[in-house]
């Protein structure tokens, strides 16, 4: 019999959370105050050597060129990891559905996506990356950010990283080669990244984009948001606002940025803790503060990513945290979690928590938020098959039953997010 903690059985209590079991096919629905939450998958199945990583989406919206149908769009990316080593990745590739997930077609790699050599002899490819639909030009736009590979591995002295984009021709069914960002001369800019991040965009098309950066002379990175625009082809660099630091091992790294009344707020990967902060115009922010609970307690999260759900009746945060019954879990990055934020005080509700994506051994850290529609948002992560220990990689046939799943959470929302119609 599994043992969890009063906390965790109030919490399953609360949200009606039922434990995807190893070999159970059922996958569980959930109910809160705000919406309901259905668990599916795109796709699943683990050869033991790679596996599925960073899958994000994006949606075109009925109506937009190239989509004829009913229905919006729905377009996800992801890349296979090399499990032997250290965030090695290969091409992107793209899935996608025309019926709200009921079926996808894919994955299928986009050879412009993959790796491209360099002329010392190593190789650079795209990653991190997250496909968001941007309205001023019709265009689904996806930003990540390089990384560089010399024997397969990563050299840290080497790997300049720069924020790249690529977009989607929904006739085509393809995505562009990728660009990269051109930004002003500066130890600011040497070695930036958008990887990761949840970008914003303005009602008159400019992109705010937050990075994380490392300037040469430092070995922290910190964070600080550009204003981009976008044309439908070429993003170019505006201006960019204050440099965020943290003193704490690798520094602040991942942001992610959003717009809740009249506040735009910032979260932030570092690894100690999650941190977050605002701002009345998006480029400026006041210094970051720890995320916690409404009471002051530690929301327990660290390092590993965390990204906004932004509806117009409420502010949420995607995360995961210490605390669960997952100890076994690399940094506890299972289960996704999924929490009320009080915009007031920066803090999660903590009777507001429920469970997106339930715990099988495997972390679900790296992940994407997509707004498909005024009465749906979905969350969609892979099962990253690593673990602690010497022998890292989870066996194909793991007690946990974790097997690359690719899941797709819906956020069913019982009144219509408003902020879609703008």
């Amino acid at each position: 019999m599994r043992i969890f903690s009063p906390a965790l059985w109030l919490l399953m209590l609360c949200c009606a959370v039922s434990t995807i079991q190893a070999g159970d096919p059922k996958l569980p629905e959930q109910d809160s105050p705000d919406f309901q939450i259905q668990l599916s998958r795109a796709t699943k199945g683990y050869d033991g050597k790679t596996c599925w990583v960073h899958a994000r989406a994006g949606a075109i919206p009925v109506d937009a060129p190239g989509n004829p149908h009913k229905l919006p769009i729905v377009v996800m990316t992801m890349q296979k990891l090399l499990l032997t080593g250290s965030d090695v990745f290969y091409a992107l590739n793209s899935m996608r559905t025309d019926n709200l997930g009921q079926t996808w077609e894919g994955p299928f790699e986009q050879k412009n996506l993959g790796r491209h050599d360099l002329a010392d002899g190593g190789e650079v490819v795209v990653s991190d990356f997250w496909p968001q639909w941007h309205a001023k030009s019709n265009t689904l736009l996806g930003i990540g950010h390089t990384v560089r590979y010399y024997n397969n591995r990563i050299d840290h002295k080497k790997n300049i990283r720069v924020s790249s984009y690529a977009t989607y021709d929904p006739v085509k069914n393809v995505w562009s080669d990728w660009q990269s960002l051109k930004l002003p001369e500066g130890p600011e800019f040497a070695s930036s990244g958008a990887g990761s991040v949840q970008r914003y965009d303005l009602p008159n098309g400019d992109i705010l984009l937050p990075v994380y950066y490392k300037r040469p002379e430092k070995k922290r990175s910190d964070v600080m948001v550009l204003r981009c625009r976008f044309d439908g082809k070429t993003l170019k660099y505006v201006e960019h606002g204050n440099e965020l630091s943290i003193d704490v091992k690798r520094g602040y790294a991942e942001p992610s940025i959003t717009k809740f009344g009249d506040w735009f707020y910032l979260t932030l990967r570092n690894d100690d803790a999650a941190y977050v902060t605002r701002s009345k115009d998006g480029l400026h922010f006041e210094p970051p503060r720890k995320w916690t609970f409404e009471d002051g307690t530690d929301l327990g999260s660290y390092n590993t990513q965390a990204h906004w759900v932004t509806h117009s009746g409420g502010l949420y945060l995607v995360y995961t945290r210490r605390g669960a019954n997952n100890d076994h879990v690399i940094r506890h990055r299972a289960p996704l979690f999924i929490g009320r934020v009080n915009p007031e005080k920066l803090a999660v509700v903590r009777d507001s928590e429920c469970i997106l994506v339930p715990e099988r051994g495997a972390r679900l850290g790296n992940f994407g938020v997509v707004d498909v529609n005024e009465n749906e948002t979905w969350v969609i992560v892979t099962e990253w098959m690593q673990r602690f220990g010497p022998d890292y990689v989870m066996p194909v046939d793991n007690k946990y039953g974790a097997d690359n799943s690719v899941y797709v959470s819906k956020i069913l929302w019982k009144k219509p997010n408003r902020l879609m119609k703008k």
